[in-house]
């Protein structure tokens, strides 16, 4: 009962609602390169309260191990020699003028914590090249190996075969390692998750995206959220999302777009200009019209697409393009 109601207080200020780690330290320790001491009877506050909190949680150990295969001045050597990032945010206005449609970000997307596998015969380069056939503006490419069976390789593989839609690398960030790690491997853009991340880090995180030549993509659960966010310096480059997905239940209501577009920071964004991306349950023309009609400029979708057999004509589809 207290984490719920200290979840549901953080929500209503618009300040971070997910714990970046257990508040009374993890619940097993190393003890030696042999050895695990593990705490038993911690209470249920030490527990995750969700499923993006037992994420984030997990990062913190993922990333230990990616630094030690890989230190960060290695990256950051590989970043520099890198080619230069494509233009996301272009690549979704540019195909939103061509059609009349929101900008496509079709999701590569193997498995998700709610619904298993969505796709068992999972090829991501094949998905990608249909993805681009069929007319999406940019990628998504979920790189969560844990939860997700995504991985960053992946991301090198969609780069590598040609496919020439800008990459988004959909993970869930809480060090710039990750956003090194991102651009080494292929991305062009990076997610970011206001529920996650406070403004400070936000802040931080942007302008290592920018130093790299890539954009963010913010994403907000609450109307607090957005007008936290919308405090940000330099907020208008990057592109901001609302995902309809309820953080506590998973539940998915279109509705959320709709209210939060109608709020005062909708209102705001829509001054301002900035491109707002839908994100989760979008599932037929007829969700498309509805977020569209919202004010977005843009819309993720991965499961209704990428369970399809052919994802190609599923993306034409969707958009009303055929």
């Amino acid at each position: 009962m207290t984490v719920r109601c200290t979840v549901e207080t953080a929500e209503a200020s618009g300040e971070v609602s997910i714990r970046r780690r257990p508040p009374l330290g993890a619940e097993t320790q190393t003890c030696g390169p042999f050895v695990g001491f593990k705490v038993n009877d911690l209470p249920d506050l030490n527990r995750p309260q969700n499923i993006l909190e037992e994420i984030v949680w997990y990062k913190t150990k993922e990333i230990e191990v990616f630094r030690e295969k890989q230190p960060l001045v290695m990256l950051q050597a590989r970043a520099k020699a890198a080619p230069p990032a494509r233009d996301f945010k272009a690549a979704l206005l540019a195909k939103a003028r061509q059609t009349g449609k929101p900008g496509l970000i079709a999701e590569v997307k193997k498995a998700s914590p709610s619904k298993g596998v969505i796709q068992p015969n999972f090829n991501p380069v094949k998905i990608a090249q249909a993805y681009e056939a069929g007319g999406a503006a940019c990628l998504s490419v979920l790189t969560d190996e844990k939860f997700f069976q995504g991985s960053f390789d992946n991301l090198t593989k969609i780069k590598a075969a040609g496919v020439n839609c800008p990459l988004l690398c959909k993970e869930f960030i809480v060090e710039a390692y990750q956003i090194f790690k991102a651009r080494v491997s292929g991305a062009d853009a990076v997610l970011l998750i206001a529920a996650v991340l406070p403004n400070q880090d936000l802040a931080y995180f942007m302008k290592a995206a920018r130093a790299l030549g890539m954009c963010c993509l913010i994403e907000v659960h609450t109307e607090a959220e957005l007008s936290r966010v919308l405090q940000l310096e330099g907020l208008d480059e990057h592109l901001l999302g609302i995902n309809n997905r309820d953080l506590g239940t998973f539940k998915v209501d279109l509705a959320v777009t709709q209210r939060i577009m109608d709020s005062s920071a909708g209102q705001e964004v829509q001054r301002r200009g900035i491109v707002m991306v839908g994100e989760s349950g979008i599932f037929t023309p007829e969700d498309v019209a509805f977020v569209q009609a919202a004010g977005v400029g843009a819309i993720l979708v991965g499961e209704s697409l990428v369970k399809q057999g052919d994802v190609a004509t599923g993306v034409k589809q969707l958009l009303s393009l055929e």
